[in-house]
Parts: structure tokens; sequence; C-alpha cells
């Protein structure tokens, strides 16, 4: 439940610390003092949309705490948990607004977007208002009272998420066929480039073996030629060759005795360089006595590397690339076979989700059905008690027209009402009359509230165009709510301040050259006075007190949870 709201420089609130109990805490206060003010303050840090206007004329930001208790709330401690953001039984929530327009959110002191604050705030908290005749004309709302009375709301979010899955999928399989024309011819193309690839069959690294072949063989000839020359002036020149020049040298080096170190140390290079020359002789020798010119091979490298080149240009790549092209087009051409069974598994996932979908849908229109009529009743009960005698209620189960799955399930909901005998059951957004709008209203929050999982409720000003003795009965209505949990709520009736468990006076305090909004937990006494100016006016009479005092005592009879 809610134990604490903190308000600092919102709106014309300069510092406000508030403590709230279980049961019922009604909220009054003169007409401007700025009652609404704390529950608009409370719905920021459920995620509510703002900008820097809210922020109190001369301070630097707005920042609004709320703490909550979570003991017995399941639910938010396993939102707490899933998220890391667990504080044993506390939750709190801040938001932060500043002068640049800027806000932050924050869950137990850890940042937050805002879209968190509110999915967990209503988990926490629901709060109707006197707005909320507004979202009653929507049939959206219909549906949602009716499957939170009916306890479906699990099962509702079921359906809308088979629902939306199967558009989803639907969507991809659409996507899929519509291209079927234009990936059948991409499959043609494919598998007649990789036709003319695989003929080619070129290796990884055949491209630069074979060009350095053919340029070998290319120039045979003055290869040959250069080999000849080589031989001849190291070896086979009579007049004049390197080895019989270095054998002379070298046995006139060696024929010295008593040369230095440096002299003998040389005389074995050149000793080495002859030995040398040899091998070389030799292995030249071999390489002329072996190599053979073979114009055929030649002509078949000239034709292998001219098909080669021409495919390359053909599909506009590098010659060398066409070894890692022909991978790529073997893999997309394996792609468009892999969607067609793609096809088939999503067609096949598609009928799974459409039966899942009609049973779950099924099932939810069932309960609806079964629940519409107790809501009824209740409603009409309630209407009865405020004053409505001969007012009907109705909830018409609409089937959908979607031939499709819908996100509702396969009914839409309304609720008709009828205010007066003999006018026929009409939807709510065709009641004229804004006081029997505000009674219905209440009567359907009411019931709503019941049945709800969330258990700290607010009611701003529900009971506009309330009075008499049902603005009694309202009291006794919300009172009740308060002893299965906590409610809060904004009050102007005299009749309902009295039935609170507490009551919580809102005032301004002004000062020269400003004025704040404060807040104070009455006692019995100070209640009796309030009650009293809320009957009679500013001007407290015998009588208004003693009214006071009697409506007091006689709600503060009834079974309480706290005085």
């Amino acid at each position: 439940m809610l134990v604490h709201i903190s308000v600092k420089n919102y709106a014309i609130v300069d510092h406000l610390d508030l403590e709230l109990h279980e049961g019922m805490s009604v909220i009054t206060g003169e007409t401007g003092a700025g009652k609404s003010i704390m529950l608009d303050a409370l719905s920021l840090t459920l995620g509510a949309r703002t900008d820097s206007s809210v922020i109190r004329p001369g301070a630097d930001k707005a920042d609004i705490l709320s703490s909550f208790d979570v003991t017995h709330i399941p639910e938010a401690q396993q939102w707490l948990k899933e998220r890391d953001l667990d504080n044993d039984a506390q939750c709190i929530l801040r938001r932060v607004i500043t002068r640049e327009g800027r806000s932050r959110g924050y869950i137990n002191g850890t940042p937050c977007p805002l879209a968190d604050l509110k999915a967990l705030g209503e988990i926490l908290i629901d709060i109707h208002s006197q707005h909320e005749h507004q979202s009653l004309l929507k049939t959206d709302t219909h549906r949602r009272l009716l499957d939170e009375f009916a306890g479906a709301t699990e099962l509702t979010r079921a359906v809308q998420s088979l629902a939306q899955r199967w558009r989803a999928t639907q969507q991809k399989i659409e996507q899929l066929s519509a291209s079927e024309e234009e990936q059948r011819a991409r499959r043609q193309l494919l598998t007649y480039q990789l036709e003319e690839l695989e003929m080619l069959s070129l290796g990884e690294n055949e491209l630069a073996h074979i060009e350095q072949e053919h340029k070998s063989l290319s120039n045979s000839e003055s290869i040959l030629d250069s080999c000849r020359q080589i031989i001849d002036a190291c070896s086979e020149n009579d007049n004049a060759n390197v080895l019989s020049t270095l054998a002379s040298l070298l046995q006139r080096a060696q024929s010295l005795s008593g040369a230095p170190q440096a002299f003998t140390q040389a005389t074995d290079l050149l000793s080495s360089a002859h030995i040398q020359i040899e091998e070389a002789i030799s292995e030249f020798n071999h390489f002329a006595a072996t190599f053979e010119a073979d114009p055929q091979r030649q002509l078949w490298i000239e034709e292998r590397l001219d098909a080669i080149y021409t495919l390359a240009r053909k599909h506009r790549v590098q010659p060398e690339q066409l070894h890692a092209l022909q991978n790529q087009l073997a893999n997309e051409l394996a792609a468009l076979d892999a969607e067609d069974a793609n096809l088939e598994h999503l067609q096949h996932a598609a009928d799974l989700l459409l039966k899942e979908y009609s049973e779950k849908a099924q099932a939810l229109s069932k309960r609806r059905a079964s629940s519409a009529k107790k809501l009824t009743q209740a409603v009409m009960q309630q209407l009865q008690m405020l004053g409505m005698p001969d007012g009907q209620f109705s909830i018409a189960l609409l089937p959908s027209k979607n031939d499709s799955p819908a996100l509702q399930g396969l009914e839409n909901v309304e609720f008709l009402v009828s205010a007066n005998p003999g006018q026929p059951l009409r939807g709510l957004a065709k009641v004229a009359s804004g006081g029997e709008l505000s009674r219905i209203s209440l009567a359907i929050q009411v019931i709503t509230a019941q049945t709800s999982r969330v258990p700290t409720l607010v009611f701003d000003e529900v009971d506009v165009g309330i009075g008499g003795p049902t603005a009694e009965i309202v009291g006794q209505l919300l009172r009740q709510l308060g002893e299965n949990g906590q409610v809060l709520t904004v009050t102007h009736l005299p009749q309902v301040a009295a039935q609170g468990h507490q009551h919580l006076f809102v005032h301004k305090e002004r000062q020269k050259k400003s004025t704040h909004t404060a807040v104070k937990t009455l006692t019995f006494e100070q209640r009796v006075e309030e009650v009293a100016r809320m009957l009679g006016g500013i001007d407290l009479t015998d009588e208004s007190l003693q009214h006071a005092r009697k409506i007091l005592d006689s709600a503060q009879a009834l079974p309480a949870k706290r005085a």
C-alpha cells in the first residue's frame, strides 16, 4: 500500500511530506486549495506525462517521491525481482522534472524509463477520477473492466498475445508469398550462374599458378637462350670463362706461403665462390636438359585464362574473386531454398497459433458471458442505492466482425444504460445528463474496484453531482472498500468525508510574497469543524457543529480499521 508521499517544488507546493495508512483516507479543503495537486503529483511517479510548467515558480526542479509497502503484493515483488530492483518490502518511485524540460524516473534509486514506472504503478495503485467519465465512454474501457471483474486479465493478455503473434506470422507469410515470383526468377538466374562457375571449376589458388606457368611458357625461348649464354660464359667458352679464370686466380693465391690471415680468409671466400659457380652451372645444365617448350600446354593455359577473365568480366568482379563469388551464389540459392521450407514452417506455426487462439478466445467468451450477468446485477443494485431506482444497466457482447483473430477476442463489449422508465438501453456515450453519467460511473467504478487486485484505490471527486442521502451511501461504499485495503478519496461532500478512517485537510499558507499548499491530519475535533464547514460554510454555528458531530459519530460507529 501507499505509505508516504513527498512533494517538492510542484505547482504551489513548496515541500510536502505525508504519511498514509490503511483504510479510507479522505482529503478535503476549500476550492482552489489544491486538493488534487497531491494526486496529480502522485500520478507523475506512476509515469504520467508532464512538462516544466509544473515546477513551482523560482525553483529549478520538481521532485516527487512515493513509497509503497509491497509486503502483501507478490506481483509487485516478482516484478521488482525480475529486474533486480527489489529492496526488501519497500518500493520507492521517484520522478524529477527539470526547468530545461528533462524528466527522470527512478525505482528504488535506479534510473528507469517512464514505461517501467507506469507498468509497476498499475500493479500498485488504481486512480479513479471524475475525468474517468470520459474513459467510460470508450468501449475499450468497458471490455477492460469486464475482464478485470471476471478475473480474466491473464486470459485476455494471452488472447491478445496470440492474436499479435498470429498477425506477425501471417505478415511474414504474405511477404514471402508476395515475392515468390521474384524469388523464382532469382533462383533460375542463380542456378544458371552457378552452372557456369561449376563448369569452369576454378580452384581457390589456381589462377596464380597458371598465370605464372603461362609467363614461363611464353618466355621459353628467351629463357633457354639466356641459360646457354650463362653456361657458355661460366664454363664452355674456350677463350675465357668464369670457372677457368677463378681456378687460375685461386691457384695463384693458394701458392703463396706465409700470407697474412686476412689474405687467407679472402682466399677461402674465392674458393667458396668457385664451388658455388660450379653448382650453379650444374643446375643450369640440368634445367636446359629437362626444360621443354610445350605449345599445346601453352595453348590450353591461354584458353583457360581467357575463360576465367571472360566470366569475371561478365560478373563484374576481379578474376581472383570468382571462387568467392561461387560460394556466395551457392549460399544465396541455399537461402532461397530455406525460405521455401520456412514458408511451410510459418504456415504450420500460423495454424497452431490460430487453433490456440480459438481455444483461449472461446474460454474468454464464456468467462465474459458469465461475468457480464453478475456485473450487470451488481451495478443495478448500486444504481438503486445511488438514487436511480428506474435506472437500467446491461452489458452487450457483440460478435466481432473480423474474420482474422482480433486482439479483443471474439466479441466487442459495450455498457448500455437507460436512466428513465420507457427509455431504451443506449450506449453510455449517449447519456445526456452529466449527473446521471456521474452516478452510473461511480456505480461501475465501485463494483469493479472491489474485484481489483490493486491494493490502493484513489477516487478523485468521483462524487461530483451527488448529494443528500445518496452522498451518505457513497461514503459508506467507499468506506467498505477501505475495510479490505487502502482508499484515498478527494471529496467535497461532508457525508463522504465523515466516513474516512483518516482525514487530511488541504489548505493554503499565505506569506508576504508567496502562497503554499499544505496538508495536515485532523484530530476528531478538527474533523468536526471541517465537516461543519462543509455543511454550512465559513461561519460555524452550534447547529452545524452539532450536525457534524452527529454525522461523524454515526460514521465512526461502523466497523473501522483505523479511527
